[in-house]
């Protein structure tokens, strides 16, 4: 099939086929560069949150706990425990738009507030933290009903003893805990025992959808200038191969009927050029054994 097109033809399907395979090469490597580099950029805002949401636990530990830990008896203060404040925090967060699709919990599997209760995928990633005791996070993607987000998840494990005042067993609990939750849940915690899992969702979809977008604008942008390349690459083809050479075949052609009188052009210094001037030694060549052989057929006709 291609023995049947002509030059020009040739080599804009060649470069298209080449144009073709680069996009396709260049989209897959660009396609999973710029994926990595937006989950770089989500798990890196996810990770803030999450030691931000540690700093707040730890200052409620260390700071709030210690100065109101007498009034539980009397009346439970929610603003003591950790995970309640980091719970807080991260809801005021949340009432800023642009972070409203952003999730924090501490979600365990036997809490005693049930806003902390782990839901099934969050109870898998607490039981793949009780198996392997050493694993210390888990990250990827998961999918939500406002789309796709990228979580961390870190243990929750009862790291001190001051933890089981309110979780140990319901005789040793403040009353005025037992009053507002009851003693169904978040009881029989033993010291270092991994009870959840704090779990940090930021959206990814947006992110996502920036890099495919980013991806799209860098193929145009290269499709445009190879186009480009392409028919600038026709065009030079055709000033400085073609017509030299529709040239040439012209000339041969009146050459090959008897016209001796024309010329070949050698117009540059090149492999065209050099192709004329070897045209042209031809045609001298071809014009002298004409001539003799004119004579010597002129010469035998006269003897």
């Amino acid at each position: 099939m291609l023995k049947n097109l002509s030059l020009r033809r040739k080599f804009t399907i060649l470069l298209s086929l080449i144009l073709l395979m680069g996009l396709i090469l260049s989209g897959i490597a660009l396609s999973i560069v710029l994926r990595q580099n937006a989950r770089n950029d989500v798990a890196a805002t996810a990770l803030i949150l999450m030691e931000t949401m540690g700093s707040v636990r730890d200052y409620t530990s260390s700071q709030i706990n210690p100065e109101l830990s007498d009034e539980l008896e009397t009346k439970f203060l929610p603003q003591t425990i950790p995970a309640y404040s980091a719970r807080e925090v991260f809801e005021n967060l949340r009432n800023n738009p642009e972070y409203r699709d952003f999730f924090y919990k501490e979600a365990t599997l036997n809490p005693t507030n049930l806003r902390d209760k782990a839901d099934e995928f969050e109870a898998q990633l607490v039981r793949n933290f009780q198996q392997n005791t050493s694993l210390k996070e888990l990250s990827g993607f998961r999918t939500v009903p406002s789309g796709e987000v990228f979580y961390i998840a870190r243990p929750l494990s009862v790291s001190a003893e001051s933890c089981l005042q309110c979780h140990q067993s319901p005789a040793t609990a403040p009353k005025s805990l037992i009053e507002r939750y009851g003693t169904s849940g978040g009881f029989g915690w033993q010291l270092n025992e991994i009870v959840g899992a704090r779990v940090v969702s930021v959206p990814a979809s947006r992110v996502i959808t920036k890099a495919n977008r980013s991806s799209l604008i860098v193929l145009s942008i290269v499709s445009t200038i190879f186009i480009g390349v392409i028919l600038l690459v026709n065009i030079l083809l055709n000033r400085q191969i073609i017509r030299p050479l529709k040239r040439m075949t012209r000339v041969a052609e009146e050459v090959s009927t008897g016209h001796t009188n024309v010329e070949f052009e050698a117009i540059s210094n090149d492999e065209i050029g050099n192709l004329a001037k070897a045209f042209k030694r031809m045609q001298l060549s071809l014009d002298i054994a004409l001539r003799r052989l004119s004579r010597s057929t002129h010469g035998g006709t006269g003897a």
